[in-house]
């Protein structure tokens, strides 16, 4: 059995969740591993972010966002409020806060010691409900998938733009 791992990163956006088509990454990663039958797992390993399986919908929103994503967005809404203050969710609690205080980029985090910055229970719930990882079927050499499916990244921490890693495994013959 044979064995390719790989990294890649994404952009994500402030305001708003963000949803990056990461198929074409993972049809170039199970090219360059030369495995024709087999699988591959992707994984993020931000507890904010979330990998799926999805139909591309070819319908966007004015704001720039597929429609089946901004549906996704509404339903995930309706079950998990906007961590909109600190009484929407216990989360962060306060030994929390002085755990990430007392980091050394703290700043990173907290800018101008603002707590606000870390109000994202809201992404960690939506992104453990969608999960951190997927596997798909490798045959012939590609993604075993039809013509409408697609794997999105998803960063649902609206609070700072970020650079995010997805983690890709591919094993087979």
């Amino acid at each position: 059995m044979k064995l390719h791992k790989a990294t890649f990163t994404l952009d994500t956006e402030a305001g708003k969740a963000t949803y990056v088509d990461i198929t074409p990454q993972l049809r170039q990663i199970v090219k360059e591993s030369g495995i024709q039958d087999g699988l591959l797992a992707m994984i993020s390993p931000h507890t904010t972010c979330a990998v799926f399986f999805e139909e591309f919908a070819h319908d966007y929103t004015e704001e720039g966002d597929e429609s089946l994503q901004a549906d996704l967005n509404h339903v995930l809404e309706k079950i998990i409020p906007a961590h909109t203050s600190a009484d929407t969710y216990i989360y962060p609690g306060e030994a929390h806060y002085q755990a990430v205080e007392s980091w050394p980029n703290a700043a990173d985090y907290l800018p101008d010691g603002d707590r606000k910055a870390l109000w994202n229970g809201d992404a960690h719930l939506a992104a453990t409900l969608i999960g951190s990882s997927q596997f798909v079927d490798i045959t012939n050499g590609d993604l075993g998938i039809g013509s409408t499916g697609y794997f999105y990244f998803v960063d649902y921490d609206k609070t700072r733009e970020r650079i995010r890693k997805c983690q890709v495994t591919v094993f087979g013959e």
